[in-house]
């Protein structure tokens, strides 16, 4: 569902992607590690189709469709979300106006979604506002489960979130991505089994979202260079034994 080959990214005339391939098949979540700096988040961006990020070589295909150069909103109507690590403050517009934009021309229960984040005390403030890292988090879950995307990709979701709303995090992405969700007899406006099946691309630095989901592949981008194809689980030891350059260098000296 999405392809990417050969992407070259550039930022002004520094070139900070290159020679990018990734494949996620429909029902697929791939998890990206890598040290800051090593352009995961330019990569998240350029999918979703950030103009600062150009284009200088290779391809996107999502549901076959060429979306290299098509713009971020009509990138949103075909199917792809974001949940951005540092989301901005958006004084003026309330949560919950926020969350019926996401739906676009769904019609949603906003207080229920709202809800299930415990987040229905804060529709009536602006976006963002005073919002501590957990509640940001759970906002932009908020805002995803309105737009309910295809293909999903969140930056950082551990990322300053406390013990106490790790779970509620880790639990809900599992659930909007449909893996390891349990079984249910009625569908909720989160469990909804489709033929879609729903993708998912994770940033991670600690590897906890890994308790609470099944992820299918992992791979480290360093130095703008995606390496390290394997069982998330597995890079995330080599990581944390011999670092992320070591890890790259092995997996190069194997192949």
């Amino acid at each position: 569902m999405l392809l990417i080959e050969d992407l070259q990214v550039a930022i002004g005339d520094k070139l900070i992607l290159k020679h990018i391939d990734l494949e996620l098949k429909p029902g697929e979540t791939h998890i990206l590690f890598g040290p800051n700096g090593s352009g995961k988040t330019s990569l998240l961006m350029t999918i979703m189709g950030y103009p600062q990020y150009r284009v200088t070589g290779g391809k996107i295909t999502f549901k076959g469709e060429d979306i290299t150069q098509m713009p971020m909103d009509a990138r949103a109507q075909l199917g792809i979300g974001i949940a951005y690590q540092r989301p901005p403050t958006i004084h003026g517009l309330k949560t919950a106006q926020m969350v019926n934009l996401c739906a676009g021309s769904r019609t949603v229960n906003t207080d229920e979604l709202a809800r299930r984040v415990d987040f229905d005390r804060f529709l009536d403030r602006d976006v963002n506002a005073g919002f501590s890292g957990g509640e940001i988090k759970r906002s932009e879950l908020l805002q995803l489960m309105a737009q309910n995307p295809d293909f999903m990709m969140f930056d950082e979701p551990e990322s300053g979130v406390d013990l106490e709303n790790i779970a509620l995090v880790g639990g809900t992405i599992a659930t909007l991505l449909e893996k390891n969700c349990p079984p249910t007899k009625e569908k909720s406006m989160l469990q909804v089994k489709s033929e879609r099946r729903k993708m998912g691309l994770i940033i991670t630095h600690t590897g906890h979202i890994l308790d609470y989901l099944h992820a299918d592949k992992g791979q480290v981008l360093f130095n703008g260079m995606l390496s390290c194809a394997d069982n998330p689980r597995g890079i995330l030891k080599c990581i944390s034994e011999i670092g992320y350059e070591e890890c790259v260098r092995c997996t190069i000296a194997r192949n």
